[in-house]
């Protein structure tokens, strides 16, 4: 299995499983989460192997649909990424200031706070 994709599916799933039948989001979870088998998976839910993978199958495109018309995970992921970068600026930005730093240094710091404030916006 691709471990990228097992990620993937595994993040859908914790913003999307309301929207999938118990059936699927127990079998997903099962596969990805718990690392069971199909096999496994079958004789836990009383199904056969075969139902197991469809379910699995039905469920993976209703999380992948999901992404890609609300963009929940990719917007988390960008928001976290952005609040850690503003983090970073505001820290360096203090210690400009606080140590009597270089104002044009703080300046340039705190442009680029102000781009990335606006660039973003409308992330949510």
């Amino acid at each position: 299995m691709n471990s990228e994709k097992n990620l993937r599916v595994s993040v859908l799933l914790d913003y999307y499983a309301p929207m999938l039948t118990d059936k699927q989001r127990d079998v997903i979870d099962l596969y990805y989460n718990e690392d069971l088998s199909l096999s496994e998976i079958a004789e836990h839910e009383a199904i056969t192997r075969q139902g197991v993978r469809d379910s699995i199958k039905r469920g993976e495109q209703t999380l992948f649909d999901m992404e890609d018309k609300f963009r929940l995970a990719e917007r988390s992921e960008k928001y976290s990424e952005l609040t850690e970068r503003i983090l970073a600026l505001a820290k360096d930005i203090k210690s400009e200031c606080s140590y009597g730093g270089n104002v044009k240094t703080a300046a340039r710091l705190a442009d680029t706070l102000l781009r990335l404030a606006e660039e973003n916006r409308d992330l949510f």
